[in-house]
């Protein structure tokens, strides 16, 4: 208890350094949570991947559409346990600034290569019964406010005209990490009001009885429709989303770039602070010593002062994150999965704390090491 009383009568020995010390924490903490959600918001798709399931894309490029003759072709394959398909539909809902994902799906068989998205049945049994239904993601209700039996228009860009929907479901995600913000349609109603690129589709989903047997069923697709008009490029869902991350550049460098140099500059700012504060009490420390303290205590005690630094202003920092991200994705879209985990959150503390301790641990040294008549002799 003696230990705690003098390293907080040390913290609160200069207000202001020590607030100033307290905020350069929680403002790079801040950061990191904030990062670290954007990070995960691009490579989403990538972490909640389903080990089970297969995309199925044409060779050439990704926007590039496949027959829909294709799926049965495909349900013929060994070890397939089910396909469905989708369809980019690029609406725009009242301003192009509301963007939003929108996809034409087949309304029997998305819902089961997909089990983690939840529509309550009565919703489900609704949309299957409604050529113009669609189902959205909760997020994406709550951001503009729609209610079950809504009607929305979408203005479409690929396929002109306005397009009008009835809201039949709304959608949650079994992991916090899943994306509610996507507008779901059926596909049969695309294919009725569209001119051209009828009778093709954009991909297909395969769900596999055995992921072991993936490898197997990926060159196995692949091989039925080689040399065909519409070749196909098979992977697994996991690298399918990592290769539309990749699409948009080395997100993952430039963030962990911009948090390295926060946290060396952190480093550098808490340990230069911990340094003076040593400076200053060098007399206090032969003082200790000179009453009993042994070595290791006064290191302690200077690592602990360090320490708490960096736990309360990254405790404040890491609330602060977790606060903004629940407001919900700020640019309206670009961000599907805006979270910021438990996982991340304990992940941050614990590199405030060791960045902390780090800053601290040169200054702390030199404390141990102090020489009580020297240092005596200096006051």
């Amino acid at each position: 208890m003696k230990y705690v009383r003098i390293v907080v009568a040390n913290l609160l020995r200069k207000k202001v350094r020590a607030l100033l010390t307290v905020g350069s924490f929680a403002v790079a903490l801040f950061l990191f949570g904030v990062l670290a959600t954007i990070r995960t918001s691009f490579g989403g798709g990538v972490e909640v991947a389903g080990a089970d399931r297969l995309a199925v894309i044409n060779k050439t490029s990704l926007i590039m559409p496949l027959p829909i003759s294709y799926r049965d072709r495909i349900l013929a394959v060994p070890g397939v346990a089910d396909v469905t398909y989708s369809t980019w539909f690029g609406g725009v809902y009242q301003d192009e600034k509301n963007f939003f994902p929108q996809f034409a799906v087949d309304a029997d068989t998305w819902f089961r290569t997909y089990p983690e998205f939840v529509v309550p049945p009565e919703q489900l049994k609704a949309f299957r019964a409604d050529r113009q239904g669609c189902v959205v993601g909760r997020g994406l209700a709550k951001r503009f406010g729609w209610r079950i039996g809504d009607r929305i228009p979408l203005r479409g860009t690929i396929w002109t005209g306005t397009w009008e929907f009835n809201l039949r479901g709304i959608y949650d995600g079994k992991r916090a990490e899943d994306d509610v913000n996507q507008f779901w349609f059926r596909y049969d109603y695309l294919e009725e009001r569209r001119t051209f690129f009828k009778g093709l589709v954009g991909w297909y989903v395969v769900r596999v009885a055995n992921p072991d047997e993936a490898t197997k069923i990926v060159e196995e697709i692949d091989a039925r429709f080689a040399d065909s008009p519409y070749e196909t490029s098979t992977q697994t869902e996991r690298a399918f989303a990592a290769g539309f991350v990749k699409q948009m550049g080395n997100i993952e460098f430039l963030i962990l770039s911009i948090g390295g140099v926060v946290f060396f500059t952190l480093l550098l700012v808490t340990g230069n602070t911990m340094a003076i504060a040593v400076r200053e009490r060098t007399g206090e420390l032969a003082v200790l010593k000179t009453l009993g303290y042994s070595d290791r205590a006064v290191l302690g005690l200077v690592l602990a002062e360090s320490a708490t630094f960096a736990g309360v202003g990254g405790g404040i920092g890491l609330a602060l994150a977790k606060g903004f991200t629940m407001g919900g994705d700020p640019t309206h879209g670009m961000l599907g999965n805006f979270y910021l985990s438990s996982g991340t959150l304990a992940f941050g503390f614990a590199l405030a704390i060791v960045v902390g301790l780090a800053a601290g641990l040169p200054p702390a040294l030199s404390a141990m090491r102090l020489d009580i008549v020297e240092a005596l002799r200096r006051v």
